[in-house]
């Protein structure tokens, strides 16, 4: 823990979307002094990138409690919290409410470029933990400063960093010439009809992130006389990338797949599998091909959404001490229950200060950050792990290791370590562990110290 003449700092954290105004709110209502550094010019930036897709979790799963007991007061009108919200719905409705609360800790245009020890760099051991942490801030006009805290919390997600087209982690050959016809989000039919409509596109991914671009791009007004749209998969199978369906205990995320399905059996999308990007061509017509490392082609294409995941942004962390999973960069404790090689269940064991703390007390990594290269964080994840670190930051550990989650599955075993199998192993299904159709494990509490 920090020295006790550093309790009188700030906590900063890093990011106001969800998770960030979420962790505020909680040491807000603690009496903890705190400021939130977004980058971008209005909290929930991120959030408002896909402001156009609709959620899968209804409102009641995506509204922290104690942003909840902060509006209340206001006069705010609580959502009905068995419907499903659109991004810019969640920002309108309960972010931009709650950072107009919280307004005199948030401090927009404020891009974080490095956490440090107060004249310490990663290599002094000497006194380290006596001084406070510095955050080398710069603002949106270009100047930088220097902020003092006594804790950080980030919860600067992911959406910033989007994998590349290339399956070793780097973007391929021509990505980067091609890029005015590569797309690295979910297209918006309210604003990209001019771009879709009618042509030939390729979606490269299989995730939640690539199931929303399909149904965008086999509806109207994308889906126009003309349209191409082709299902690229490095899996040898489609598999489970359609989901759980009826299994999948958030309807809304089992339906996706099945509408992607149902597409593909009406001869909408073309599935290419099997299919690893070494390379991106141009193909004649100012148009682009994919080319796969076995050489085959995916050609005659006018645009390509890549939904291949995110990854954390962990250059301003380079001065501090992390312990990080080598092959998800989550918090080492937290890594074996969310590693999608192992299985894509989606349920998690409960976990709060004490998993995502790092070994520069007092610097937790929380919200989509914590989960690293994962995929299948939800928000209320984020809410309760912000809850613990608040507490702990407050010095009530029975409340800090009090933990309790409860995540939906999503109907579907296995995992990317069956990324070269023609069919999941026998038996998957349902949530990791247990045969389709058994109930799945629930999960209670895990104190300080509970085995992942």
């Amino acid at each position: 823990m920090s020295a006790p003449a550093s309790t009188t700092l700030p906590v900063a954290v890093i990011g106001a979307g969800p998770i960030g105004l979420a962790a505020a709110a909680e040491l807000v209502r603690r009496g903890q002094p705190v400021v939130v550094l977004e980058q971008g010019d209005r909290p929930g930036a991120s959030v408002r990138d896909w402001a156009h897709v609709r959620l899968f979790s209804p409102w009641s799963e995506l509204m922290s409690p104690a942003a909840v007991a902060m509006l209340e007061p206001t006069g705010w009108r609580r959502p009905d919290p068995s419907t499903y919200p659109t991004g810019g719905e969640w920002v309108r409705d309960y972010l931009e409410p709650l950072a107009a609360v919280l307004t005199e800790h948030v401090h927009t245009g404020h891009r974080v470029l490095g956490v440090a020890r107060r004249d310490r760099d990663l290599l002094v051991d000497s006194g380290r933990e006596e001084h406070p942490f510095v955050l080398h801030v710069q603002r949106a006009d270009g100047s930088t400063d220097r902020l003092l805290a006594r804790a950080v919390v980030d919860c600067s997600g992911t959406w910033t960093r989007p994998n590349p087209l290339g399956t070793e982690g780097y973007p391929v050959p021509g990505e980067a010439p091609h890029a005015h016809r590569i797309s690295y989000g979910m297209p918006d039919p309210a604003r990209d009809e001019p771009r879709y409509a009618g042509r030939a596109t390729a979606v490269v991914g299989s995730g939640a992130s690539a199931l929303t671009a399909l149904i965008a791009l086999t509806s109207a007004p994308l889906w126009a006389e003309g349209s191409r749209v082709v299902w690229v998969l490095r899996r040898a199978t489609v598999g489970s990338s359609y989901g759980g369906g009826e299994l999948d205990e958030l309807p809304a995320r089992g339906a996706l797949g099945q509408t992607v399905r149902r597409a593909v059996e009406a001869g909408l999308i073309e599935v290419v599998t099997g299919f690893r990007t070494a390379a991106v061509e141009g193909s004649g017509s100012d148009r682009v091909a994919l080319v796969a490392t076995d050489g085959r082609r995916v050609g005659s294409l006018d645009e390509v959404v890549v939904a291949t995941g995110f990854r954390p942004d962990l250059t301003f962390l380079s001065e501090v001490r992390l312990d990080l999973d080598h092959r998800l960069q989550a918090p080492t404790r937290l890594a074996p229950g969310i590693d999608p090689n192992l299985h894509s269940c989606g349920s998690v064991q409960p976990h709060g200060y004490d998993v995502l703390a790092q070994p520069e007390g007092d610097l937790y990594l929380a919200g989509m950050k914590s989960y690293g290269r994962a995929p299948s964080f939800l928000a209320m994840t984020g809410y309760e792990q912000v809850r613990s670190i608040a507490a702990a930051l407050d010095d009530d550990l029975a409340a800090a290791t009090a933990v309790e989650l409860r995540l939906p599955d999503t109907g579907v075993c296995g995992g990317a370590g069956l990324f070269d199998e023609s069919q999941p192993a026998e038996g998957a299904g349902g949530c990791c562990g247990t045969s389709a159709g058994a109930q799945p494990l629930t999960l209670q509490r895990l104190g300080s110290g509970a085995p992942q």
